[in-house]
């Protein structure tokens, strides 16, 4: 069965960016539980930065669970990428998004390879790639190890070069020799650079193993012109059982956007 997520970020130098929810992990979880979301998806400065017995306190007091961990503040904060030409920050990179993932796994939620993938060097592409492919190849085997896929997320064409669609994305983790690779269908994303979103999860199903909900502006998902009709029939046709996670602007406020995300997630999704 699917399952509502909505966003929390507790990171102060990404607080311009669209999630839901912002710097009160209680509070925000509190309101999550009363609008009735089944499951939370965090951003956090680092795999350290929350106690793992506070949150696991939080979530059974407020019956939520953690779906995913974004690991954009590797990024943000400390400048790692994957692909990065020197290959002290590429270990770096690996080392963070796998503390993260450790963090995740330990309360059964994924781990997100966003804009930690970096770009392709003008010109060297092939290197970029290579240094992509060896980074999730081990993170990859560590996510077996966890037993909770890692997941990686194709961005639109002005925040990577790397890839852009679910397909392009496929082709290239469908070419890894580890197994534990899902990709992550964000739909804001998927409207500026897929030819009809929903057909694009119908040819990469097996592979989603996540969903940001989010409409062509990156509001929350009934505020822009993205049609959800045939993406709601679409992921219940691949059978997708994973987290409808709501990653928009909060706008016009936290709570509107929630209320807005949740009442989506309802007409769509809870029939």
């Amino acid at each position: 069965m699917m399952h509502s997520c909505v966003t929390i970020a507790l990171v102060p130098q990404i607080k311009s960016g669209p999630w839901i929810f912002w710097e009160d992990l209680e509070a925000s979880m509190a309101q999550a539980s009363r609008l009735g979301f089944d499951a939370i998806e965090l951003f956090t400065e680092d795999a350290k930065s929350i106690d793992k017995g506070l949150l696991e306190g939080l979530l059974s007091k407020y019956s939520l669970k953690l779906a995913a961990v974004g690991s954009g503040a590797g990024k943000v904060i400390q400048g790692l990428t994957l692909t990065d030409p020197n290959p002290e920050i590429r270990t770096k990179a690996i080392h963070f998004i796998q503390s993260m993932m450790d963090f995740g796994a330990h309360f059964g939620a994924v781990t997100i390879i966003g804009s930690m993938q970096g770009n392709a060097l003008p010109d060297r592409r092939e290197e970029s790639l290579m240094h992509l492919q060896e980074a999730l190849e081990y993170l990859g085997k560590h996510a077996e190890k966890l037993g909770v896929p890692l997941i990686y997320e194709p961005l639109n064409r002005y925040e990577t070069n790397l890839f852009n669609t679910l397909g392009a994305g496929k082709a290239f983790v469908e070419g890894l020799s580890t197994r534990h690779i899902k990709l992550l269908a964000d739909l804001f994303h998927m409207n500026i650079e897929e030819i009809d979103i929903a057909q694009s999860i119908l040819e990469n199903g097996p592979w989603i193993g996540h969903v940001h909900l989010a409409d062509s502006n990156r509001r929350p998902m009934g505020m822009g012109h993205t049609s959800m009709k045939e993406i709601a029939a679409a992921l219940q046709q691949i059978n997708y059982q994973g987290a409808i996670s709501a990653e928009a602007f909060p706008w016009p406020n936290p709570l509107e956007a929630a209320e807005q995300t949740i009442k989506t997630y309802q007409q769509y999704f809870k029939k």
